[in-house]
């Protein structure tokens, strides 16, 4: 048994006993981070529980070999010993593939933010084309949901930023190693001599922190309200709806102005702000981890290149794993799977190579 995974176990068994506690369902804020945590670990609790069953059936089966003393039922008792012993190695793989996924496993919640880079007008066409991309991958999973928090159009119709949620279970997972820098190489749609261009935009994955994860205090912030503003920095709407808030310790700044009432805005903002904090404090221990992994694929790090997507040659290349893929118009359907399982699989081995107990994310 691995004991990381027993300790989710205890602290899912803890969580079950505070959702029954009056005082927590009575203070949403607390009940919503609860919930979430108890939701990300279900899978783990639900494993490790059978095998722990299982486990105690093994040694009662190995009872009933030692003692029967008649050949039938000694050879039932062994028959049911083999089946059980033959189901708990599978499972003990399973549980592997659980702690060497780490921490990302039962984090549920994630919110993406994608800017246009270097480019001009044609970045901000592509930072859509990324987005729309992951909105079909999304979709595929029936029981995730997106919300989008802030979107800054361009002139032309492309995305200047766009952050967005993204709930449900594993989507974490699979989606963390989408940080980073993404290059397109194409002809412009405002291009009349047919020249290939490149263009970027940046893409950040952030494990979505709650309140009971991360207490900020009021004393930290400095909130400031102002008029949203449309393409071109034409003000939208007469109120100061619009939100800015900096995390003084960490010289953080978010805003949000997508909805039309401040007070939405400003939930929404504290939710990226919560999570750009914790990634701040992950990255930091990503570092003083660097010497037991090989890459560091899961930092995030917004400056490398991770992906170009080539539309004259039709291939999409991971320049982590040197993975090319000549699926360009698959890939910017949604179709994602191949990339993010070779890039599962790349961190289960430099994982598998760091030891299994130094894993976290």
């Amino acid at each position: 048994m691995f004991p990381s995974l027993q300790l989710k176990l205890d602290r899912f068994e803890e969580l079950e006993l505070q959702l029954q506690d009056p005082e927590i369902l009575a203070n949403p804020t607390k009940l919503v981070g609860i919930q979430r945590e108890y939701g990300g670990l279900g899978r783990v609790a639900k494993a490790v529980r059978i095998f722990n069953e299982r486990a105690e059936d093994i040694e009662a089966a190995r009872m009933m070999v030692e003692e029967e003393t008649e050949d039938d039922a000694k050879a039932y008792a062994q028959e049911e010993l083999d089946s059980l012993l033959k189901a708990h190695e599978a499972q003990n793989t399973e549980l592997e593939e659980l702690v060497v996924s780490g921490d990302s496993i039962t984090r549920g919640g994630l919110i993406m933010e994608i800017r246009a880079g270097t480019g001009g007008e044609e970045a901000a066409l592509f930072a859509r084309n990324l987005f729309e991309m992951y909105q079909r991958y999304i979709e595929q999973h029936k029981k995730w949901k997106v919300e989008v928090l802030d979107l800054q159009t361009a002139d032309m119709g492309g995305v200047k930023e766009v952050i967005f949620s993204v709930t449900g279970e594993a989507a974490f997972h699979r989606l963390q190693f989408e940080s980073g820098g993404h290059r397109v190489q194409r002809v412009p749609e405002t291009e009349t001599q047919g020249r290939i261009h490149t263009s970027a935009a940046t893409v950040a994955v952030l494990p979505e922190a709650t309140e009971v994860e991360l207490n900020i205090k009021p004393d930290d912030l400095r909130i400031d309200t102002f008029h949203a503003s449309g393409p071109g920095g034409q003000k939208v709407n007469k109120t100061e709806s619009a939100i800015r808030i900096i995390h003084l310790p960490t010289n953080t700044i978010v805003q949000c102005q997508d909805e039309k009432s401040q007070h939405k805005n400003k939930a929404k903002a504290m939710r990226v702000l919560r999570s750009r904090v914790l990634e701040s404090m992950q990255q930091k221990a990503n570092q003083e981890r660097a010497d037991q992994r090989r890459t560091l694929i899961g930092s995030g790090d917004r400056s490398q290149r991770i992906r170009t997507y080539n539309f004259p040659q039709g291939r999409v290349t991971d320049h982590r794993i040197g993975l090319t893929l000549y699926k360009i118009d698959q890939v910017m359907q949604g179709n994602l799977d191949e990339l993010i399982e070779a890039m599962l699989e790349f961190d289960r081995q430099e994982r598998l190579k760091g030891g299994f107990e130094n894993n976290s994310n």
